[in-house]
Formats: C-alpha cells, sequence, structure tokens
C-alpha cells in the first residue's frame, strides 16, 4: 500500500451538491471545490440519484479539479469519501449501477413493503433486533421493493450498494459498507453485535449480496490502476470504507464523545447524538457511530434546507433575482425580512412537513401547513414562522431524546444554515439549548479528510485531531425572554399535527393506503 504523500482527499456527495477538500496534516485546507447536481424524483414519493453521473462522475471531476493545480496525487497520503444515506443501489457482476440510486428516508416507495414485513415477521420482534422502526430510511423494505417490482433488475443484482459504498468500490474494487451506514439497513443488522442478522431477510436478499462489515475509519482498500487513470490519485493510495455524510459532518467538528450531539442544517435536518450503550427508541433511529465502540442515537427532520430553498424558489423570486444581478444572497435578504417579525411570527405557525416526515413522527404522507393565516401576514411573517416550524420540529426531537435518556449534553452547529444567524437563534431559543459553532464548518468533506488522516495515522489520534482540526467561533446561547411564549406554541405545534393528521392524509392524494 503506497502512503507516499501526507495530504489528506475528502470528498462528500450530497442530495444538492458535492464537495471536496484537501486538507494538510494539521487540518488546514489547502484547495476545495463544489459542483451542484439535481435530485430526481420521477414519481410521487420517489427521490433518485444517477450513481454514474452524480456518485462517481462528481468524484472524479472533483478530484481532478483538486489535484490539477499545486498539488498531485503523489502529494495524497489518504482517501476517504461519503455520501448521502442510506441509499440502495443494486450493481451488477462487473460493479455497475442497474438503476438508478434510491435515497434516503425523503424517497418513501416502499410502504406497502414495511407493511408486509411487518405483518409477516411483526413490528417488535424486527426492532428487537435492529434497534430501528422500519420507515421510509430503511433500506431492506426498498430491496423488496426492487425484487417485486423490478424482477429482472433484481435477478442480475450481485451486490446491493450505498452511496459511499459505490464511489469505495469504483475505487478499490472492495465491496465494503460501515457499520453505521450498515445499521439503517434493516431489518438485516443486529444493533448489538453490529454485524448483518438474515433471521428476517428469507424474502429480502442473500447474505452474499451484501457488502463486507468495516468500520468507516478502516483502510478498505487503494486505489487500482484504473481508478488512478481516471481520477488523477495514484494506485496504491489508501481509501477509508466510507460513511454517510451526517456522520461524516459529525467527525469533521469533534462529535466524538458521548453527550456530544451534531445537528447538521442541510437539506434536511440531521441529528446525531453519541450515547455509550444503544438506547432504542421506535420513534428515533439508533445506530453504530462510524467510529469504534460508540453509539448513536440519529434522527431528521424531513425538510429543513429543502424548505428555505422551496420558499426561496417559490415565493422569494425577487430576491433570487436580485441575487443574479449582483445583490445580496436571496436567504440572507429573507432572513433579514424575517429579523424584523416578532418572535411567534405574530401568530402565524408552519408544520415544515412539506414532504412529509421523519423523527419522531415517521409519516411520510404528513404535509406542510401554515395556520394561523390572516391578512395582515406578509412574506416576511411566512419565512420566519417557517423557520420557527423547523425549531419547534427540532425541540420535539430533544424532547423524545430526553424521555429516552439520551439528553445531549454538546450541541455542534454545522451546515450551510449555519449561515443564517436569525435560524441559528430562533432553534437555540425554541430549544433553551446553546450551540457550538465551530470556526471550520466546511461539512461532510472535512470530516472525511480527517477519518482518512487517522485511518492512515497521518492524524495520530483524537487527542490531535482536538488540537489541531477543531476550533470554536462561538456559542449561540438562548433567550430565556419568550420561554414561555416557546412553550405554549411548542403545545400547539404538537396537537396541531396529532389533531390535523387524518384530515391531511385524505387530502393527500399520493398518501399510502396505511394512512390514517
Amino acid at each position: 500500500m503506497r502512503q507516499a504523500g501526507t495530504l489528506l482527499l475528502g470528498v462528500d456527495i450530497g442530495t444538492s451538491s458535492s464537495k471536496g477538500v484537501l486538507c494538510s496534516p494539521d487540518g488546514n485546507i489547502l484547495a476545495q471545490t463544489v459542483i451542484e447536481h439535481e435530485t430526481s424524483f420521477p414519481r410521487p414519493g420517489w427521490a433518485e440519484h444517477d450513481a454514474d453521473a452524480i456518485w462517481w462522475g462528481e468524484f472524479v471531476a472533483i478530484c481532478r479539479e483538486l489535484l490539477s493545480g499545486s498539488y498531485s496525487g503523489a502529494d495524497v497520503g489518504g482517501v476517504a469519501v461519503s455520501a448521502i444515506g442510506p441509499c440502495m443501489l443494486p450493481v451488477d457482476a462487473d460493479g455497475r449501477p442497474l438503476r438508478p440510486g434510491v435515497l434516503y428516508g425523503i424517497d418513501s416507495r416502499a410502504m406497502d413493503e414495511i407493511a408486509w414485513l411487518e405483518e409477516r415477521h411483526g413490528a417488535e420482534a424486527m426492532f428487537a433486533l435492529n434497534g430501528m422502526a422500519l420507515t421510509s430510511q430503511a433500506i431492506g423494505p426498498k430491496i423488496l421493493w426492487l425484487r417485486r417490482n423490478e424482477p429482472e433488475i433484481f435477478a442480475r443484482t450481485a451486490m446491493i450498494h450505498s452511496a459511499s459504498g459505490y464511489m469505495v468500490s469504483r475505487l478499490t474494487g472492495e465491496h465494503v459498507i460501515d457499520r453505521h451506514t450498515a445499521s439503517y439497513f434493516v431489518p438485516m443488522f443486529d444493533v448489538r453485535t453490529l454485524d448483518w442478522d438474515m433471521t428476517f431477510a428469507g424474502e429480502i436478499i442473500d447474505r452474499d449480496r451484501l457488502p463486507r462489515l468495516v468500520d468507516a475509519s478502516e483502510i478498505a482498500g487503494e486505489v487500482t490502476p484504473a481508478a488512478a487513470e481516471e481520477t488523477g490519485l495514484l494506485a496504491g493510495t489508501p481509501v477509508t470504507a466510507g460513511t454517510i455524510d451526517a456522520a461524516a459532518e459529525a467527525i469533521s467538528v469533534g462529535v466524538v464523545d458521548p453527550g456530544d450531539m451534531m445537528v447538521m442544517y442541510g437539506s434536511t435536518l440531521f441529528l446525531i447524538n453519541l450515547v455509550p450503550d444503544p438506547t432504542p427508541d421506535p420513534r428515533m433511529w439508533t445506530a453504530a457511530y462510524c467510529l469504534p465502540g460508540r453509539h448513536a442515537v440519529t434522527g431528521s427532520l424531513t425538510t429543513a434546507g429543502l424548505l428555505t430553498r422551496w420558499f426561496r424558489d417559490e415565493l422569494g423570486t425577487d430576491e433570487l433575482a436580485a441575487e443574479r444581478d449582483g445583490g445580496d444572497d436571496a436567504y440572507a435578504a429573507l432572513a433579514d425580512l424575517a429579523a424584523g417579525v416578532p418572535p411567534g411570527s405574530d401568530g402565524l405557525m408552519c408544520l415544515p412537513y412539506l414532504a412529509g416526515e421523519r423523527t419522531p413522527l415517521n409519516d411520510p404522507d404528513a404535509r406542510g401547513m401554515f395556520a394561523g393565516l390572516s391578512l395582515r401576514h406578509t412574506r416576511a411573517h411566512l419565512f420566519r414562522a417557517a423557520l420557527e416550524g423547523i425549531g419547534h420540529g427540532f425541540r420535539q426531537n430533544l424532547e423524545v431524546m430526553g424521555e429516552m435518556q439520551a439528553t445531549p449534553q454538546r450541541l455542534v452547529a454545522v451546515g450551510g444554515g449555519t449561515q443564517n444567524p436569525l435560524w441559528l437563534q430562533i432553534m437555540s431559543d425554541i430549544s433553551g439549548k446553546a450551540q457550538v459553532l465551530p470556526e471550520t464548518t466546511v461539512g461532510a468533506s472535512y470530516g472525511d479528510a480527517l477519518l482518512a488522516g487517522l485511518a492512515t495515522g497521518i492524524v495520530p489520534g483524537l487527542d490531535a485531531m482536538r488540537e489541531r482540526w477543531v476550533r470554536t467561533k462561538a456559542v449561540i446561547e438562548p433567550d430565556p425572554t419568550h420561554a414561555a411564549l416557546w412553550d405554549e406554541r411548542q403545545a400547539i405545534f404538537t396537537r396541531l399535527y396529532r389533531e390535523t393528521k387524518a384530515d391531511v392524509h385524505r387530502l393527500n392524494p399520493d398518501a399510502s393506503e396505511q394512512s390514517g
């Protein structure tokens, strides 16, 4: 295995963009690049990516860009990748995709398969093994959907990959999956032994079509000559096992000890709360972490950045046009408008479920709502209410974690949404929790570079990571002035969903038959 260079290359493939960084051993970013892409929604409830064009194609383009100037493949001592996840990609015997990759929890095509598995095996029995309930985030039902609905493709499937695993396979020829990603391959993963368990998998897939399990901080293989020719990396360069983007982002800001929690402000709001032992609860997800000996309670709001982006594109067209003409960023302009609206949005409330909701509701058929709308409300009120709605969903997740005896002690905010100070303050105010804002919030690609450093020994351990890679920029403290207001509105937020759920499901033309 070749390891002449000492620079660390990290690449992350996200829902709407791909990012790459080249870092020195002490965490300084030497080069970085971003490529934007679109997610395909070919049918209601479906979300897909072209694995070759987006996952592998953009990885190659990022490598070529990062290694085209002052640096070359000879300078790179380790490579790590992350991506959206969990995803489901069937590949043939040559390792090539047989169809577009099926995305994570925003893709809810397998609800019938979830109902069938629960009826056949019992939801409680599967939960006892997996520590996670079957939801749209689970991969097992999506594999079963493939088997039932695309049998010709399933018959040709030699291996099921997630997004990061596919890139690792293209780089190294190895078929691996990290244990954090594998935790979402419900109902085929034992959260306690951290190994595959095929008790409930007979109707889903054979064991030999699932990748080899490794930790995200392990070396999975080395760059092959063919991958070297495509990417500009040198053959023999060590490559880690890869992981889900949220876990890599958590690593990037020092979320490594029990009690630490990452709050990722991305297309979704993703939460990773580290705990010493598995603490299963059907409302949340229990997973292995991307560092050995650690577990996580994870959760996610389906629409966070997706909601603000929808608002910008549909209701912020003036701000977007001004930005294109060289004016202020459209998100910042909308936030400035919303900052003039008092807490509580003058009686307006948003349920932010424009694409269903994941934790703790686990309701893919939920839909969004603005309640209390009056003639005096403006776009500024609507945008602030949207941010507050995400804040109430965030608090709801924290309250469930508290009931699980897994209350986080240190919250670290990351992701593109941290560029919106109003949103950060709203989240702290509603939740009553301080948030640490790191100095470097590049994202999952930075965490990938760090994982590559830990795996190769270029970064000699977690102490070196804490000393060199993770620095605090600011702490967002909650303002207690309106605590009583937020308590009252949290109760309304919870009740509003519960009391309108059945009617919203009936209004939703795409709702599954299991909706009540």
